[in-house]
């Protein structure tokens, strides 16, 4: 499969590494880490004194250490008053010594990072002077000066790009004429180059405001990514190499591959294609390979950030791109595979929808290629349009792609047979069962290769082997299969007997096509897995390896091992084996697929795993995939006990209680707000496994404190966020940070929502004095600004409503007015929770609601006629309207005047064609009127059967329900004579099969 680069801050790493010089220690390096070790809230007036002191001294040695101390430990200076911090950096800056400046600079960075945002306007005033640094270390070509101090320019624009605003053209034309100058070297080029990206990250208006930025950086990009093959022109070198893994992550062409992507998914397509495009033409028709090349991979960079302008020109791009795959050089067809995968991603479903016929007769041919690296990648892009067609459309390729894959199995290279390998367990996943027809001829050759004892190079071949001979199962299912499905499951469990070595990539691999066998044999996968449960536990219970690096030479070899992510903390370096870690969170997801698959079966595991390993895994805080996927384990494992035991079970009633009390916990001390949400699911689907009344008065009580503290800390958020957006310009758009940050947010009350709905759902009652002490919460929701918190409080009041009875009446000053308000709220969320507040008050609030609930219909009429009432955003709040008259005109008949002519006009309202969860409700009463013989439904019989053809064919009316209401309506059509077939003129084929399946 084709994929991004995404490693974007290797080369700053590597900008350090390389900048390292042999440094005297000084005796105040000593003071640094005393600070450090002692915190930074000690005022130290003395040592500040002598630093500022020394920052003046004659001994330019002198005034660079006292910089270096206060980078290392920008704390100890955070809190003195501003004018002496100021003056010192002013002298730094102006220093005699390019050395002194440099480490003035980067103090201030580090300064600048650690104080509160409040705080950093008042030291914009030094950009000037920072900026004055710059030229006279260009003219004296010191790239690696040069480096440094772009590297904490970096730093800044990160935390307030703003700061730049008033110099930002001449930083740009500055640093374009650094990128631009290949003496310096590449790691200065490039750090200028990652210095404009990170203000298209952090600043992006102001780059589209400024007139050269986006012209220029295009035109760099561009220029730098065709620095490739250097000295390989007719790509012999490039064709014969077998390390197709190797790192050029710090070479120019992929640092320009890099920043094309950044720009194009921060500043948009709006901003990006006009300059991109006007070059690419040129380009892709140059004689020069490595100008076409370029172009092609400029357009993979692209295209994912520019998908909502280039979708509609699709086929003008692919014009482009499709000729480069029959382009006589090797690396622009290999580049031309690249765009054609990278597209089939980005523009997925698109592209394998409507341009199917012309890129599969393109691309299957390069798996020709003479080249073997050539034939790899079109495979590889073939997975990535692959997985994301239809199996109607692959169905009518099939032949061409699996003779041409058969093909690549027999090549002498090792990497073409892997490959090939992924692309047809691709084509199976997707085929489905279309690809029985290629069983026979596949799987005999798979189980040829899993037979045969191989050296350590075949070992990723046997690997890839096992991962498409177990997809194929999964498309074929086990009854196609037959005898071969348990003969697999044999010779897996003899490559995992054979495995030995730490590094064999066979072992993970496994792993996952055990959890494919389970899909494919269900129960009969039991006896198996006494020999595959145990190394998944192993993984699965890992502990994280983390540690302190106190060293650049330890830094140096760690960043050597593949596996380790290394985190920057006040001045030290932690290094942390995510592969580690990335193994234990891949066991946990395989655990919960035995858990869902086998149930009952799975139940001799589900102790241990719970006890070793979900529930420690939820506080698992050194990597949040480990806890995402133990709160997805957890009510698996609970729901595999409960099938075994019984849900009145002592067995169960042990586990669960054990396990309410961590979920709980855990609700208080989960850092990340995304996670959080996952918990909060956690929670809530356990609630639904353990059913009725399971939850204490004690464990109410819980839930409540940790859900205050929740909703104390997300206003805090909600209060700083709106801070911030008063202090934009006008014109200056939300941050994707914060973007996701509210998304984040709102997943979290949504999430928060349904674990109020299902303690209601199972505790009635019960959990109202729990629930009231949190009113205030709720009261400031239903008249917040914003939308969210204004949905989340009704949606909170229906619960109230619905699963309370008519002791939600006690509440009933707190819940009307958000309800009417929430009936007329423009946002068409909220008018459907409000409606269908309505409906609940009428069905279950018994007599005290009634008056309500009647007194709304005006209102519910309303929403139905809506001017876009049946537009995609708005028409569930129209269907729950109409939902909610039926409810009340069903169950609140006498307070509702002239209900007869009611009547009449909800009939108007109808149909529901979308939500599933209304139309039972309103079809139920539309029945009872027909059964009834109510004049209003015999004078309409065809808007009435109609109504009904429709949500029968949208299948939103499904069931004993669909099946009461069409005999219902059957009657009345043969009364009235109604035409089927002009009724039914508009439904597509599928909605008339299922029509005429209730109707014939």
């Amino acid at each position: 499969m084709i994929t991004r680069c995404a490693a974007r801050l290797a080369m700053r790493w590597q900008s350090l590494h390389d900048s390292t010089q042999t440094r005297v220690r000084f005796p105040g390096c000593n003071m640094a880490r005393c600070a450090f070790t002692f915190g930074t809230g000690v005022a130290w007036p003395d040592v500040l004194g002598a630093l500022f002191s020394a920052s003046q001294s004659q001994d330019a040695g002198m005034r660079e250490t006292a910089f270096r101390i206060f980078s290392t430990t920008p704390g100890i200076i955070e809190k003195q008053h501003e004018d002496v911090v100021m003056a010192a950096f002013k002298g730094g800056f102006s220093d005699s010594e390019t050395s002194v400046r440099i480490s003035a600079v980067e103090a201030f960075a580090s300064f600048f990072r650690s104080i509160t945002k409040k705080s950093q306007p008042k030291y914009y005033q030094l950009i000037p002077e920072i900026l004055n640094i710059l030229p006279p270390i260009k003219e004296s070509g010191d790239g690696e000066e040069l480096t440094k101090a772009l590297i904490s320019l970096i730093d800044l624009a990160e935390v307030a790009p703003k700061m730049f605003k008033p110099l930002f053209n001449s930083l740009v034309q500055f640093s374009i004429s650094v990128v631009q100058d290949k003496d310096l070297g590449e790691t200065p080029r490039q750090n200028a180059l990652e210095l404009m990206a990170t203000f298209a990250d952090c600043g992006p208006q102001m780059c589209r405001k400024d007139p050269n930025y986006t012209n220029d950086m295009v035109t760099q990009c561009l220029s730098l990514m065709t620095d490739v093959g250097a000295d390989d022109d007719d790509a012999e070198e490039w064709n014969t190499s077998e390390d197709l893994d190797a790192d050029e992550s710090d070479s120019n062409h992929v640092a320009g591959e890099q920043c094309m992507d950044r720009l194009a998914n921060k500043l948009g397509g709006q901003a990006i294609l006009p300059p991109t495009f006007n070059w690419l033409p040129r380009m892709m028709t140059s004689s020069a390979w490595r100008d076409r090349h370029a172009a092609l991979m400029a357009i993979s960079a692209i295209s994912e950030g520019c998908r909502e302008l280039m979708v509609g020109e699709l086929d003008k791009v692919l014009d482009l791109v499709l000729p480069a795959l029959r382009d006589p050089h090797p690396r622009v067809r290999w580049a031309g595979c690249n765009a054609v995968g990278q597209m089939s991603t980005d523009f997925a479903g698109t592209m394998q929808e409507k341009y199917h016929q012309v890129v599969l007769p393109s691309i299957i041919p390069v798996l020709e290629s003479a080249e073997p690296r050539v034939q790899a990648h079109a495979a590889a892009a073939l997975v990535n349009f692959c997985e994301e067609a239809e199996k109607d459309i692959l169905a009518q390729y099939l032949d061409q792609l699996l003779n041409h894959l058969l093909m690549l199995l027999q090549s002498p290279k090792r990497f073409v047979q892997e490959q090939a390998l992924s692309t047809i367990a691709t084509v199976a996943d997707s085929a489905e069962a279309a690809f029985s027809k290629y069983y026979d001829t596949l799987m005999p050759l798979l189980f040829n290769v899993l037979k045969e004892e191989q050296s350590k190079e075949y070992r990723l071949l046997r690997a890839k082997a096992m991962e498409c001979a177990t997809l194929i199962a999964l498309a074929v299912k086990k009854d196609r299969m037959g005898q071969d499905a348990f003969a697999l499951v044999q010779l897996l469990g003899h490559i995992q007997n054979s495995v030995s070595d730490s590094d064999d990539p066979q072992a993970s691999y496994l792993l996952h096509c055990w959890g494919r066998m389970c899909r494919v044999l269900e129960d009969e996968f039991v006896p198996y897995l006494a020999g595959v449960i145990p190394p998944l536990t192993e993984l699965a219970a890992a502990k994280a390896d983390i540690q302190l690096l106190e060293d650049e030479d330890q830094v140096t070899q760690v960043q050597e091992e593949e596996g380790w992510e290394l985190v920057p903390l006040k001045g030290k370096v932690i290094g942390i084996k995510t592969s580690t870690l990335d193994d234990k969170h891949m066991a946990i997801e395989l655990i919960v697929i035995y858990a869902q698959v086998l149930e009952a079966a799975f139940e001799p595991y589900v102790n241990d795993i719970m006890d070793k390993i979900a529930l420690p895994g939820l506080a698992f805080f050194f990597h949040d995939p480990v806890r995402v996927a133990s709160a997805k384990c957890v009510p698996q494992l609970l729901n595999s006990y409960k099938k075994a035991h019984g849900s009145e079970s002592t067995q169960l009633g042990q586990l669960w209680e054990r396990t309410v009390e961590r979920i709980i916990e855990v609700l208080t001390t989960e850092p990340a707000i995304d996670t959080l949400a996952e918990m909060y699911q956690c929670f809530y689907e356990c609630v639904e496994v353990i059913g009725k009344n399971c939850l204490t008065s004690t464990h109410m009580a819980a839930f409540i404190e940790s859900a205050r503290g929740v909703l104390k800390e997300y206003q805090e958020r909600v209060s700083e966020r709106l801070e911030d957006q008063a202090e934009n310009e006008d014109g200056e758009e939300t941050s994707e940070e914060v973007l996701f940050a509210i998304e984040d947010d709102q997943n979290l009350l949504s999430d928060m929502n349904k674990a109020f709905h299902t303690i209601f759902k199972n505790m009635g009652a019960a959990f109202l004095p729990h629930w009231e002490l949190l009113m205030d919460f709720y009261k400031m929701a239903a008249v917040n600004q914003d939308a969210t918190q204004r949905q989340w409080a009704i949606c909170i009041y229906d619960d109230v409503l619905e699963f309370c009875g008519p002791q939600s009446w006690t509440y009933s000053s707190q819940i009307m007015q958000p309800i009417v308000d929430g009936i007329r709220d423009d946002v068409p969320a909220n008018r459907q929770a409000a409606v269908y507040g309505v409906g609940v008050a009428a069905h279950k609030g018994g007599d005290a609601w009634s008056e309500f609930a009647a007194g709304s219909l005006p209102m519910l009429f309303q929403v139905t006629q809506r001017p876009n009432a049946r537009a995609d955003d708005d028409v569930f709040a129209t269907e729950n309207a109409c939902a909610s008259i039926a409810k009340v005109l069903h169950y609140n008949p006498a307070k509702v005047q002239n209900w007869q002519d009611v009547v009449v006009a909800w009939l108007d309202t109808l149909p529901v064609t979308n939500d599933e969860e209304a139309a039972p409700y309103a079809y139920a009463f539309l029945a009872q009127l027909i059964d009834q013989q109510n004049p209003a439904v015999l004078n309409q019989p065809l808007q009435v059967f109609h109504s009904v053809v429709q949500a029968v064919g949208f299948e939103t009316l499904q069931g004993q329900t669909a099946t009461r209401v069409v005999n219902s309506v059957k009657a009345l059509a043969q009364a009235a004579n109604v035409n089927l077939a002009q009724v039914v003129a508009g439904l597509n084929s599928e909605q008339l099969k299922i029509v005429q399946a209730y109707f014939s």
